[in-house]
């Protein structure tokens, strides 16, 4: 089956993003085919060379460990909207639009919005 999770939040401040991206990791242990689509403030989880305290999770990570058998897709306007360059994301993710995330819609099985 295959699965789109859309969120919206940023990566610090609330849990949803990091919900997400949890139930993204259970879902491709599960073997679901998964595609992520980060937008609005959420974008910012796919910085490089984030440093949380001990303890807390890192975006970071939790994006770099969903590319390895899923797809992360960023919304391009809102990378730009923050000032965040191609070379400063998590490599893996992809520079995305809406046209794609239509076409993301399109072909899941399943939606889910964070």
């Amino acid at each position: 089956m295959h699965m789109l999770i859309i969120i919206n939040d940023p990566p610090y401040g609330t849990e949803r993003l990091y919900n997400g991206l949890r139930l993204a990791h259970a879902l491709m242990k599960r073997d679901h085919d998964v595609t992520v689509f980060l937008m609005g403030d959420a974008v910012s989880a796919a910085k490089k060379g984030q440093k949380t305290p001990d303890g807390y999770y890192n975006t970071e990570r939790m994006v770099r460990r969903v590319t390895t058998k899923g797809r992360v897709l960023l919304c391009g306007t809102c990378l730009d909207a923050r000032g965040l360059v191609d070379g400063e994301l998590v490599d893996g993710t992809e520079r995305s639009t809406m046209d794609a995330l239509a076409e993301a819609t399109e072909l899941a099985d399943k939606v889910l919005v964070f």
